[in-house]
């Protein structure tokens, strides 16, 4: 047990306390509790990785996070929050982690190592299965015509929903079977990181499930309070999505970061591609099927500006990734986008 810091081990038990006398325990220190439930679920889930290796390993920290944001969201819908609040969140997740996540991991690493270097191949296989989920997700929505609004027809959603958890799907096919050596080559989660022992990651995995539960949980008890808080400070409700986003990606931004400044930028951009990726086509499938079966209206569609902050995104992606070389500029200009989105979401 010496392996796992305090802190890993302190905050799901304070967690499941907290559950345990719900409504007895004053809201900011359940929305501590819950930052620090979601840290040692990463943690936990890094050990995890460690001991099945790099690709299931990334596959592990990939869907653990995926299953936060989509419980975060999932219990916020039935808790009657507003309909755009799924489509909010994944698209603040991907503008953090596509600019101000990868923008950083690029600053941070060029201006230490001046020039860096990864794999095209299988960075430009993340883009390939991500655009088309995003554009299926985020803009088409907004120009169909079979329901009123930015949302789907109960068929159009369902076909979405199997479109991305099968895009998803055939993704690891190709990344952990058919083309495995294009992914293994340079994907190094844990460099130099010693193996845990096989009870080590038993534990471990026990310590995640009960994180996960306790973060849906917490979730759910604060999310009226956060919802409130925004409207009573005459803010946009979606920067209720984008305080999710945050909360599912600081702790995966962050074993990003310290992996660009070793010059791993390879390692950097599969976490980083490989979460967003999975919050895409995951997240939509799980609220999709919420949606369906409890008849609630679900706004999938970006208005314009938006749609034009994440065209411009995918199409700054292809050219960063295009080279196999980066140095602080696209760092900067990634950054800058991002700086676009932080505005136009206080001033839309």
């Amino acid at each position: 047990m010496r392996r796992f810091p305090w802190w890993s081990l302190a905050f799901p038990a304070i967690g499941l306390a907290e559950l345990l006398v719900t409504g007895l325990v004053p809201m900011p220190l359940v929305a501590v509790t819950l930052i620090g439930v979601i840290f040692a679920a990463v943690r936990h889930a890094e050990t995890v990785a460690q001991r099945l290796g790099n690709l299931l390993g990334a596959l592990v920290l990939a869907v653990s996070i995926t299953v936060i944001e989509a419980g975060l969201i999932v219990s916020m819908m039935l808790g009657g929050a507003e309909p755009t609040v799924a489509r909010d969140s994944i698209f603040a997740a991907l503008m953090i982690a596509l600019n101000g996540v990868l923008g950083l991991c690029l600053l941070l690493g060029g201006r230490r190592w001046f020039e860096q270097s990864f794999r095209t191949s299988a960075c430009n296989a993340f883009l390939a299965v991500l655009i088309p989920l995003a554009v299926l997700t985020l803009v088409l929505p907004s120009h169909t015509i079979s329901a009123a609004g930015p949302v789907y027809s109960p068929p159009q959603l369902l076909f979405v929903a199997v479109v991305s958890l099968g895009l998803y799907v055939a993704f690891l096919y190709v990344q952990l079977v058919r083309h495995r050596a294009e992914f293994v080559a340079d994907h190094d989660i844990a460099a130099g990181a010693h193996r845990p022992a096989a009870m080590a990651a038993l534990v471990a995995g026990g310590l995640l499930v009960l994180s996960l539960v306790c973060v849906v949980l917490l979730a759910k008890a604060l999310a009226p309070v956060l919802e409130a808080g925004v409207r009573a400070a005459d803010l946009p409700l979606s920067l209720v999505g984008v305080a999710i986003a945050l909360l599912v990606l600081m702790p995966e931004g962050l074993t990003a970061l310290r992996a660009a400044a070793r010059n791993n930028l390879q390692a950097a951009l599969n976490l980083t591609l490989g979460s967003v990726l999975a919050c895409v086509g995951l997240t939509i499938p799980a609220v999709a099927v919420v949606a369906l079966a409890t008849g609630q209206p679900l706004h999938l569609g970006l208005d314009a500006a938006m749609t034009v902050l994440l065209a411009t995104t995918f199409l700054m992606l292809a050219i960063t990734l295009n080279t196999g070389r980066t140095t602080v500029l696209e760092g900067m200009v990634h950054l800058s986008i991002f700086a676009a989105f932080v505005m136009f979401s206080f001033l839309p």
